[in-house]
C-alpha cells in the first residue's frame, strides 16, 4: 500500500513537473500604460504549456523588466494554467536633451524612452550627463521629487555642475540657488515664503540665511 501510494506521488509529479498537463495557457497582464499587453508577454517569453510548477517566477519578472519602460513588475501563477504578470511602468518627471532625441527621465535618474518634444509640465534637466548611478543626476531629481506640488508646476529647468550646486529656473525669469539636496524639506518651506516677495533670484542653499535679490 506505501509502495502504491509512493508511485502515485511519483507519477503525479512528473505530469506535474514534466508535462503540459499543468502547462501555461493564460497569460494575464495588469498595469500597463504605455506598452501593450502583448509587449509584455513577449517579452516574459514564456512558452504556450510550459510547466508551471517549474516556471521561475524571477527570471520571467528580470525580463520584463528589460523593457525600458517597465519599473518593476511581480508574477503571480495560479492552476491550472494562469501566470498573471503586473506591471509598474516609469513615471516621467523631467525631461533631458540628447544628441538622439529628449528623453524621459523618471525619479530614479533613468532616462528610459525617447519622444519627439518635451511633453509639457515637464522640466528640463541641464546637466552634463544623466544616468541613475550619477551623483549631480540624483541630486537634481531628488530635489525635483522633493517639492511640494505648488513649487514643482514653477519649474521649467532644472542645472548643475556638481550635487553641490543645483539651481532651478522658475516661470518668470525667477532663479533659485537651491545648493545641495540636504535639508530640501525645510529649504522648500523657506522657498514658498521668500517667493511672496519680490525679485529674481532667491538663495535657500543656506535655509537659515536666506536672501532675495
Amino acid at each position: 500500500m506505501v509502495l502504491l501510494v509512493v508511485l502515485v506521488l511519483l507519477a503525479l509529479g512528473y505530469v506535474g513537473l514534466f508535462t503540459s498537463v499543468l502547462g501555461v495557457r493564460t497569460v494575464e497582464i495588469a498595469g500597463t500604460k504605455t506598452i501593450t499587453a502583448e509587449e509584455v508577454r513577449a517579452a516574459a517569453a514564456i512558452p504556450d504549456g510550459h510547466p508551471i510548477l517549474r516556471l521561475s517566477s524571477a527570471d520571467v519578472a528580470a525580463r520584463v523588466k528589460a523593457l525600458p519602460v517597465v519599473e518593476s513588475a511581480e508574477v503571480d501563477w495560479s492552476l491550472p494554467s494562469t501566470v498573471t504578470i503586473s506591471v509598474v511602468e516609469r513615471t516621467p518627471v523631467a525631461v533631458f536633451p540628447a544628441e538622439d532625441g529628449t528623453k524621459l527621465v523618471d525619479r530614479s535618474g533613468t532616462p528610459y524612452a525617447t519622444v519627439p518634444a518635451a511633453p509639457p509640465g515637464l522640466p528640463l534637466l541641464k546637466l552634463a550627463r544623466i544616468a541613475p548611478d550619477d551623483p549631480t543626476t540624483l541630486a537634481a531629481v531628488g530635489v525635483l521629487t522633493a517639492l511640494p506640488e505648488k513649487l514643482r508646476t514653477e519649474v521649467q529647468v532644472i542645472s548643475a555642475e556638481s550635487p553641490g550646486d543645483i539651481r532651478l529656473a522658475l516661470s518668470g525669469d525667477r532663479e533659485v540657488r537651491w545648493g545641495g539636496t540636504a535639508d530640501s524639506p525645510r529649504k522648500a518651506e523657506v522657498l514658498l515664503v521668500l517667493l511672496t516677495r519680490q525679485g529674481s533670484t532667491y538663495n535657500v542653499s543656506s535655509p537659515d540665511l536666506p536672501t532675495v535679490s
